[in-house]
């Protein structure tokens, strides 16, 4: 027989490659729950409409699950309340499912060096990075649920690590950023992640257990932009300065938000802004270690000149529309 999956957050870039893969093994029916119906979705596949941070509303959902896939996106207070319901929800079902949570690599915060899964979770980052690791506290207790922390999840359908930042590269206005992109890059591609969800559905005796997902030879942010750069027809890169940096953060990237905005409402497309987040993400020396990911899982990765080259011909192709 085979397993019923429900993956919340179904309807985002990641839950629909999990959806997606799922859908096409032969061991696992996969059902499609979040806030709206999901685009994109396989033929066939089951969906439906929940609240993740009402407990009456995913009881039912739950209801003949062997496992739940947690990827839900949104704002900080979505991720800490989902989870709290997700935990308690299935603590009171019998036998209780496997839960796979999507985490981050925001969870390890300021931490720098060479992290594997036994580091302290800071969480000092920011609001988001926080909400991560309260997200991931709040499943003690639960017998079964393993977390996934994966680092920058790019490819195909990526709105920010592939989408925002091609168009940045394509007017030129990210580049080689000197030491300000020195910082390591940790990437993974969209469909390794989802084929680290099917491992772990698929694997006993890891209850409880943590893996980081990255590329095990991740480049700093200035090689990704560059072989980005490269992939899309727009490389060589052009040297960023310090100044240039500046200006885009204290003067035009106020503007651009504000244009953006404006012309969000009437569809139109327009430059997006550099935000401050994505300059101290590309200062940030840490590099994952992915060890147990590939002894434990036996996952094995995209090879990044592939996975660019996939993501830029999506990326051209989307922009065509």
């Amino acid at each position: 027989m085979k397993q019923r999956v429900v993956v919340l957050g179904a309807g985002g870039f990641i839950g629909r490659r999990i959806v997606s893969a799922l859908a096409a093994c032969d061991w696992a029916t996969p059902v499609a729950a979040g806030h709206s119906r999901p685009v994109g979705r396989p033929t066939g596949v089951e969906t439906m409409m929940v609240d993740v941070t009402s407990a009456a509303s995913l009881r039912p959902a739950f209801t003949g699950a062997s496992a739940i896939v947690n990827c839900v996106a949104g704002n900080a207070a979505t991720l800490v309340d989902g989870a709290r319901v997700l935990f308690s929800v299935t603590a009171s079902m019998q036998p209780p499912p496997r839960v796979v949570h999507l985490s981050t690599m925001s969870v390890y915060g300021s931490t720098t060096g060479l992290v594997d899964e036994a580091a302290a979770l800071r969480g000092d980052l920011d609001v988001y990075s926080a909400a991560k690791t309260a997200a991931e506290q709040l499943s003690a207790g639960h017998p079964d649920v393993i977390h996934l922390r994966p680092g920058i999840v790019y490819g195909p359908e990526s709105p920010l690590w592939s989408g925002l930042l091609g168009e940045l590269l394509l007017a030129r206005r990210l580049g080689d950023l000197g030491a300000a992109g020195a910082g390591v890059c940790n990437l993974v591609h969209v469909d390794d992640v989802a084929k680290a969800v099917l491992l772990t559905l698929r694997q006993s005796g890891i209850e409880g257990q943590a893996f980081n997902l990255s590329s095990p030879v991740a480049p700093t942010w200035n090689g990704y932009f560059q072989r980005y750069a490269d992939a899309l027809g727009a490389g060589p890169v052009r040297r960023i300065s310090a100044a240039r940096l500046a200006y885009e953060l204290r003067l035009l990237g106020p503007l651009l938000k504000i244009i953006e905005l404006i012309a969000g409402r009437a569809g139109v497309r327009t430059s997006p802004p550099i935000r401050p987040w994505l300059t101290a993400l590309c200062r940030h020396d840490i590099r994952l270690n992915v060890a147990r990911a590939e002894r434990v899982l036996g996952l094995q990765w995209t090879p990044l000149d592939r996975g660019l080259r996939e993501t830029a011909a999506w990326f051209h192709a989307a922009r065509r529309r």
